[in-house]
């Protein structure tokens, strides 16, 4: 499948879903502060926003272009110690942890939103996890109802709620999904204003 420059119906340049690059990481650290102001995502401001952005589990990541600057960014990895979805997937399926890839560290530059950026970059991860024989899942904040209506619309799963502490204050429910059959997308809205960051806002940097 190309992820070449498109348009949307009526002219609209669709982003460009690309590999992303050791030049991105900057681009991409910025405009995670920027969501983060905005937004509060991640909910935890990580230290080293660079390396939070490259988990060790990492397997690749992407980032999307739009008029020539970084506008939203996601990330596929393997399981983690704080990951739900995928213990909550094998346990419905049958199959070991190490069957999922898990889509995180996802999200659209504000000015950005409603293009379809947020649906590219889940479509783009699932894909991969695929290519790998992988069933891709993530775990999202119950209260991130944005991030929640782009999974759903676009068929994601949800499996179970999941309560977990994330500090010896604070405990969070998170929703965990898991991707649908392959197929074609329910359809990235590109002008739909839900559209905004996804999933893993972690407690950890």
């Amino acid at each position: 499948m190309s992820h070449d420059h498109r348009f949307a119906p009526g002219g609209t340049p669709l982003p460009r879903i690309r590999p992303r690059a050791g030049a991105d990481l900057g681009p991409c650290a910025r405009l995670l502060a920027e969501i983060h102001a905005c937004d509060g995502y991640p909910v935890n401001w990580p230290e080293e926003p660079t390396r939070w952005l490259t988990p060790s589990a990492l397997l690749t990541a992407w980032v999307a272009e739009l008029d020539g600057h970084v506008a939203g960014h996601a990330v596929l990895s393997r399981s983690g110690p704080d990951d739900a979805a995928p213990a909550v997937w094998s346990g419905r399926a049958g199959r070991d942890i190490s069957a999922t890839a898990v889509v995180s560290r996802l999200f659209v530059a504000p000015a950005a939103r409603g293009r379809g950026v947020g649906a590219l970059l889940l479509g783009r991860a699932a894909e991969e996890a695929r290519a790998r024989g992988l069933h891709p899942v993530l775990d999202v904040l119950a209260s991130d109802t944005r991030a929640v209506a782009l999974y759903e619309r676009q068929g994601w799963r949800f499996l179970a709620a999941v309560r977990q502490r994330w500090s010896p204050d604070t405990t969070v429910t998170v929703r965990c999904y898991a991707a649908p059959p392959p197929g074609p997308a329910a359809g990235p809205a590109a002008g739909d204003p839900r559209e905004g960051h996804g999933p893993a806002p972690l407690r950890r940097p």
